[in-house]
């Protein structure tokens, strides 16, 4: 029997793990009702727009908690205060930690970005590599780095992350993840 749900929100988080594992192509409706507990007919309450709505509010939602725990921390530091600048960086690279479970969860936006659904939700997608990109970028120059240099270091931590992600669940070792970001962190606090 479908179990109650009390809110939206309350259906996320297994909505990304059924995007995470199955992608959005392969996440049928019988696939997310039976990770999340809930019929057709409530999936349907709670998201209209069908699944293309579940997938656009599970990449809001991640989102806008990179948008509050990396970015924004990121951009927000005050011109000149360059060990506040490593200090948030130091930070953001803890919350990253956390949030793809040392390299055992993977990155819903690389996941779409890999797949036929990439048209579906370039926006979101390029937002988020961009606004990460762009955010460490910042910091950085507050550190102390040139604009390019910045643009570049940053680029190539978010590229490296997303790269560890993989290597670390293809090795089944967390150790990969967590061993790539000490090097990135090294790097852009060096």
């Amino acid at each position: 029997m479908p179990r109650l749900v009390a809110e939206r929100s309350d259906i996320l988080p297994k909505l990304a793990e059924t995007f995470r594992t199955r992608g959005y192509e392969g996440a049928s409706l019988a696939h997310i009702g039976k990770a999340t507990g809930l019929g057709k007919g409530s999936l349907y309450h709670f998201f209209p727009g069908g699944k293309a709505e579940m997938a656009e509010a599970v990449l809001a939602e991640m989102g806008a908690w990179f948008e509050n725990s990396v970015f924004a921390p990121l951009r927000s530091i005050p011109a000149g205060d360059a060990a506040e600048a490593r200090a948030r960086i130091s930070e953001s690279c803890r919350a990253v930690e956390r949030y793809f479970a040392s390299g055992r969860r993977v990155c819903l936006f690389a996941v779409f970005a890999l797949s036929e659904t990439r048209s579906l939700f370039e926006k979101q997608v390029r937002d988020y590599f961009r606004n990460w990109v762009e955010a460490l970028a910042r910091a950085l120059v507050v550190a102390g780095r040139g604009p390019a240099a910045a643009r570049t270091e940053a680029f190539d931590a978010v590229a490296t992350i997303q790269g560890a992600i993989v290597l670390a669940r293809a090795a089944s070792d967390e150790r990969v993840f967590a061993g790539a970001l000490a090097r990135i962190e090294a790097r852009l606090l060096g």
